[in-house]
């Protein structure tokens, strides 16, 4: 059993409709189809076969019954394991995952012997334990469609599959052919991913072949696996109401391809075009004066208004005049102000509040709840000014013989290395992921990770995209003075250089 991991994200599913009427020729004519749409577009996919042994599969005495839903079909696309062998193959050639879907115990040995590379595990088996459990022996990656499932049932096949280490990806899915759109519950992704974070979700569709709406709602939810039934019509063969011709399959790409795109690239910045930066420039108002001003005079609102257009990157915007600036040359009236008149690093206000909204949205999408009684401080080791690259902020929620702090760095802060003679901390990290140097042993920590660092040893943390850890511990002493760092000058400086602590946020605190 491999230990590597599969990344199941952006995978696409081909299932062959209908077990390809059970004719290998044209099974082998549906798997060209897709390796030629796998090729066109750069896609990760594989085919996705069904096995099953119909001998034992379906009771004897209910082989040749006529009026049992999938009875009939199964025994008249029936194919032997020489020729599920030989579409294996043919996958393989086109340069695409193979993937099956086992039905019965049986078919776990044809996944063994034909090396197939991904199971799949049908709805209507997502909860057939004596087969889960053969699922889970072969170790190999494993989507599980959960289809007609509740929530707890769910919980039930996640936690099965974890106990057993088993390599899985879960799918949405509703087992109605074909699916109407106010029954997709597309919902379910968001819930799965909340639920179940650390697993990639899918999804298995089954609306219409040229509703090509839904694989972008999908994937805006978070859906990153695909799944379609598709097929190659022919004089002969018509395909479902579900299953879509290579025609539909590439518009159903291309939807994919749109919304992706659309989407954006996950967890990562939005980046703000100069196209967009010049057509907000074009209405944005500058500061004009009113009346004439001498170097070094006091501006008021009274003396200025507000107008279009922004002349040059050089003039103040409306949005960042304030009240009391100083002027720092003459002006004529009718001229806009300068820009510089504003320094670029702000004031500790400006500092300050604007970390807090920082502070405060990480909080948010970590869904990170605080009641009203706590406190914060803002370390700032080397002033306010150097905030953005060294500091923390530490929300103390309570401290009596045990204690236990929230701390929270923004992306790109690093805190100095520092002991604490009497007080021994445990760091549980709650979101984001942080470096922790540890007596010079670096170690990257990310939700649920768990620290100890005991009395007398140094440790310092740096993150790269932000982070929020649980600091538990003994009574803290900040007051007494228990931390030790290695810059001496950290300690040598007056503790409201190094420390602001704010009341309800700060909120009014600094607006006198």
């Amino acid at each position: 059993m491999t230990t590597e991991r599969f990344d199941f994200n952006d995978l696409f599913t081909f299932e062959m409709a209908n077990n390809h009427q059970g004719s290998v020729a044209h099974g082998k004519r549906i798997i060209t189809e897709m390796g030629a749409i796998t090729a066109q577009y750069g896609l990760k996919a594989a085919v996705k076969l069904q096995f099953r042994n119909l001998d034992t599969f379906i009771h004897p005495e209910y082989r040749d019954r006529q009026d049992l839903k999938h009875i009939p079909r199964f025994i008249s696309t029936e194919l032997s394991k020489t020729d599920f062998a030989t579409l294996v193959e043919e996958v393989r050639k086109a340069d695409m995952y193979t993937m099956a879907t086992p039905f019965d115990e049986d078919s776990i040995e044809l996944i063994k012997s034909t090396n197939i590379d991904i199971v799949k595990v049908a709805s209507c088996s997502a909860m057939d334990w004596p087969l889960l459990e053969e699922v889970a022996k072969i170790g190999k990656p494993t989507v599980v469609s959960v289809g007609g499932l509740s929530l707890e049932e769910v919980d039930r096949v996640v936690s099965f599959f974890e106990h057993r280490g088993v390599d899985f990806a879960l799918m949405h899915c509703v087992a109605i052919y074909p699916t109407p759109a106010d029954a997709m519950f597309l919902k379910q992704i968001e819930i799965f991913r909340n639920r179940y974070p650390g697993h990639v979700i899918g999804f298995s569709t089954h609306e219409t072949p040229d509703n090509t709406a839904m694989i972008g709602l999908a994937y805006a939810k978070g859906a990153r696996i695909f799944e379609k039934h598709v097929g190659v019509p022919t004089d002969v063969i018509t395909l479902n109401a579900y299953s879509a011709s290579p025609e539909q399959t590439r518009a159903w790409v291309d939807a994919y391809m749109v919304a992706k795109a659309a989407c954006g690239e996950e967890f990562e910045k939005r980046e703000i075009s100069d196209a967009e930066k010049a057509d907000l420039k074009s209405l944005a108002r500058a500061v004009f004066l009113k009346t004439s001003v001498k170097k070094g005079q006091v501006i008021t609102r009274d003396d200025v208004f507000f107008a279009m257009p922004l002349l040059s990157d050089s003039n103040l915007k409306s949005g960042d005049f304030k009240e009391g600036l100083i002027a720092n040359r003459d002006y004529a009236q009718g001229m806009p102000l300068d820009r510089y008149m504003v320094s670029e690093g702000g004031t500790d206000r400006d500092i300050i509040y604007s970390a807090v909204r920082s502070v405060k949205a990480m909080l948010n999408e970590a869904k990170i709840h605080l009641s009203h009684e706590f406190t914060v401080e803002i370390s700032h080791h080397y002033g306010l000014k150097e905030f953005s690259k060294v500091g923390c902020f530490i929300i103390d929620c309570f401290n009596r013989s045990y204690a236990k702090k929230l701390i929270i760095q923004l992306p790109g802060q690093s805190h100095p290395t520092h002991y604490h003679k009497k007080k021994d901390e445990t760091f549980q990290v709650l979101f984001g992921s942080a470096e922790f140097d540890i007596e010079g042993k670096k170690k990257i920590l990310g939700p649920g990770d768990v620290l100890w660092i005991p009395q007398g040893v140094w440790h310092s943390f740096v993150t790269e995209k932000g982070v929020i850890f649980e600091e538990v511990s003994t009574t803290a002493l900040e007051l007494q003075g228990d931390s030790y760092y290695v810059d001496k000058s950290i300690s040598q400086m007056p503790r409201e250089q190094r420390k602001t602590r704010l009341m309800n946020w700060g909120r009014y605190q600094f607006d006198t």
